[in-house]
């Protein structure tokens, strides 16, 4: 696949998982859909931190729509042209932005961990809230039955289970698109500059074997051509 079609691929793909990851983290301010808990501040702290807007959203918007305004461009670009470094360098360029996504995907994955890990903030038996989970290290995740210690809000471990679960799957994903950007980058400038001097070299042996004349004149247009 050309690097540039597989960029634009990659930035439709985050676009879908930056919209899910804003989804989800809305959906964690209101269990069950109710306003109140986010009122009285008895939600999960993990909650403010914004992973699934900000982090799995708006950083992976950013290199999203980048990489989908490339301008359409053949299988490494190759021409013998200046048109060729321009879209070698776009290629490059590109990769600065992937950092960015995956820096966002990244803060998304870490905070949805840690929300996983220390599970909700919820009423007990005895009206207290806390976090009732915190200190079994993840392990209430392999232990359904010990939700129930949860009374207010009502299926609060459930709704944060699938909805952290949810956001830790998007971000991840998130991750390896934009680290696959990454490695596309790479290979895409790498094969504009093979590709370049690959047409130069067999312009060269074409020329050398018809005319001196046109073959000394190629030698002073591909000199000009690859200057930096």
């Amino acid at each position: 696949m050309c690097s540039g079609k597989c960029t634009r691929y990659i930035g439709h793909s985050l676009v879908w998982f930056a919209v899910l990851c804003i989804v989800a983290n809305i959906l964690l301010y209101f269990p069950n859909g109710e306003t109140k808990y986010a009122y009285d501040d008895h939600l999960s702290r993990f909650v403010w931190f914004f992973a699934g807007i900000v982090g799995g959203g708006l950083l992976i918007l950013l290199p999203a729509f980048v990489f989908i305004g490339l301008e359409e461009d053949d299988c490494c670009g190759c021409s013998c042209g200046r048109d060729n470094y321009g879209k070698r360098c776009t290629m490059l360029s590109s990769i600065m932005v992937a950092l960015i996504g995956i820096a966002g995907s990244g803060y998304c994955v870490i905070v949805a961990a840690l929300g996983l890990a220390e599970g909700p903030k919820c009423s007990d038996s005895h009206g207290v809230w806390n976090y009732t989970f915190a200190n079994t290290d993840g392990q209430y995740l392999l232990e359904p039955a010990t939700w129930s210690q949860c009374y207010e809000p009502k299926n609060i471990v459930e709704w944060n289970v699938t909805l952290f679960s949810l956001l830790l799957t998007f971000g991840g994903t998130e991750f390896i698109l934009c680290l696959i950007q990454v490695i596309n980058g790479v290979l895409g400038g790498i094969c504009g500059y093979c590709c370049s001097h690959q047409q130069i070299t067999t312009a060269i042996l074409s020329l050398e074997a018809t005319k001196p004349a046109s073959y000394l004149s190629f030698l002073l247009a591909a000199a000009v051509i690859t200057l930096p």
